[in-house]
């Protein structure tokens, strides 16, 4: 796999949805339907609506796995059937793994949330499970990256470890993320009290503007996007199967 001139993308920017301010508005909301009624609510509704919460926001970050993922599908798909693609594709996939997904989103679940659900010994055992999945993502992230960094791959046994390399992460992190949006995220408001819960979402943001600066997220969607462009698979119609 030759990968001379490959584009490295960097991670840089915030996810441009104001945080803090869906959470402070939850608790404006919540204080004056208790002074003025309804009437009072209903001024702030809109407003509060276009924010989001940390729950949200991580899985706005999962939606940009996913789309990784495919890419690995595919650059996994032109491995097994020895098609030439773009070669940067799939080093720069892992670089935004590395440094958004790994090095953000992960951190950001192992130093707050994972260990306020062991503390309180709810889902414990889900808990471990997702950080050994952790340590595990980091190390065949190590490894996809050491082969982008090659001029080409020696022989077919190399591809076959490259492709055996993406299968178990992509096999791995689907149902992880599946878990913890479906069983995890949900129940962070049971272990957070309303307080806690917003000053998450001001740890979050403070992260975030540290690493990427901002527009962090935006930015990092569109270098997914660049490189499903790359690969042929950025229009959502080319997964739609065609009647047989």
């Amino acid at each position: 796999m030759n990968i001379n001139n490959k584009k490295e993308y960097p991670a840089t920017g915030s996810h441009g949805f104001k945080r803090r301010e869906f959470l402070k508005n939850g608790f404006i909301l919540g204080s004056l339907t208790g002074i003025s009624g309804l009437s009072l609510l209903s001024g702030c509704k809109e407003e509060a609506e276009e924010e989001i919460s940390p729950s949200e926001d991580l899985m706005l970050e999962h939606g940009l796995l996913n789309r990784i993922l495919l890419i690995y599908d595919a650059c996994k798909m032109h491995l097994i059937n020895r098609e030439q693609f773009p070669p940067e594709t799939l080093y720069n996939s892992a670089l935004i793994i590395r440094s958004f997904i790994e090095e953000y989103h992960e951190k950001l679940e192992n130093d707050f949330i994972f260990p306020r659900f062991m503390k309180a010994g709810h889902l414990a055992d889900l808990v471990q499970v997702l950080i050994e999945q952790h340590t595990a993502g980091r190390y065949i992230t190590d490894q996809i990256i050491k082969f982008g960094e090659r001029p080409v791959l020696a022989d077919t046994d190399e591809s076959q470890i490259l492709i055996s390399l993406i299968n178990d992460f992509n096999r791995m992190y689907r149902p992880h993320e599946a878990r913890e949006d479906t069983i995890l995220f949900p129940q962070l408001r049971k272990v957070f009290t309303p307080v806690e819960y917003f000053d998450l979402g001001e740890d979050f943001e403070k992260k975030e503007h540290e690493l990427f600066g901002e527009e962090g997220f935006e930015k990092m969607v569109e270098k997914v996007a660049a490189i499903e462009r790359q690969m042929g698979i950025y229009e959502l119609s080319s997964f739609t199967p065609v009647p047989k």
